[in-house]
């Protein structure tokens, strides 16, 4: 019996990386996926191996960045499912390269955080009457540590993630009172965007040399399994938490 057995759970961000890995890891816990990202072929490619493992999974096209995108997976969600138990938004907008803060423009900062912070506050917006009627939901919001330490280039992704976890907070006061517990976890994982250059693998091999553990966390094994927990029903007190699932590394700052 999995910890989230017959829970419906929304996944963004699901055709790789974290988002993919998590959306492989509940569907064993038993959960009922809705797996959306932009690219839907990714989507359905996930959705054939988690079928064939015997899990179930509807992908659903999804640009976070597009309101009228999010309230299609939501809509879509209620009408296949007729409830919605968990959230988890992973997505966020992609960095082609490192932005130094005087180079940073006012659209790169707007669209980092439209993808991010408001993005998850939409998805949250638009499953909260659901999840208040059924006095249920787990919320889990994705985070990073680099929001915490600073990390030069990366000013307008730390505005996002800054964001995100005060969008955390704030929904942990308001809403538990319903039986809604939000929370959200800060990952430092090895995602196959570091297989793509030469400079990808130099960086990934320097963060494992700095993560305390001296091991670079994996999606799927070390993200899934702690996810999911904070997506269970035997999380229902904890509430508005920032957890790093990092080996240690925010401990850099």
């Amino acid at each position: 019996m999995g910890i989230l057995k017959n829970r419906v759970a929304i996944i963004t961000g699901a055709s790789s990386g974290v988002g993919k890995g998590c959306a492989e890891y509940f569907a064993e816990q038993g959960a009922i996926i809705v797996a959306c990202a932009r690219r839907l072929e990714k989507l359905e490619e996930l959705s054939n191996e988690v079928s064939r493992k015997g899990g179930k999974m509807l992908p659903v096209r999804c640009d976070v960045g597009i309101e009228d995108d999010i309230a299609h997976v939501v809509e879509t969600t209620i009408k296949e499912f007729g409830k919605v138990d968990i959230l988890a938004n992973i997505a966020q907008g992609d960095l082609d390269k490192p932005n130094y803060l005087v180079d940073t423009t006012y659209e790169l900062a707007l669209d980092s955080f439209k993808t991010g912070a408001a993005a998850s506050m939409l998805f949250m917006q638009k499953c909260f009457p659901y999840m208040k009627e059924a006095n249920y939901g787990r919320i889990i919001n994705c985070a990073s540590a680099s929001a915490l330490i600073g990390t030069p280039g990366f000013a307008a992704y730390e505005m996002a993630k800054g964001g995100v976890m005060a969008l955390t907070r704030n929904a942990a006061k308001e809403w538990a009172q319903y039986g809604i517990v939000t929370n959200c976890f800060l990952p430092m994982i090895l995602t196959e965007s570091f297989e793509k250059s030469e400079q990808g693998k130099a960086a990934a091999k320097k963060i494992t040399e700095q993560i305390p553990t001296r091991y670079f966390g994996k999606p799927y094994e070390d993200c899934g399994p702690i996810v999911a927990f904070m997506a269970s029903e035997e999380a229902r007190y904890l509430n508005g938490q920032m957890i790093g699932v990092d080996g240690g590394f925010h401990l850099l700052a």
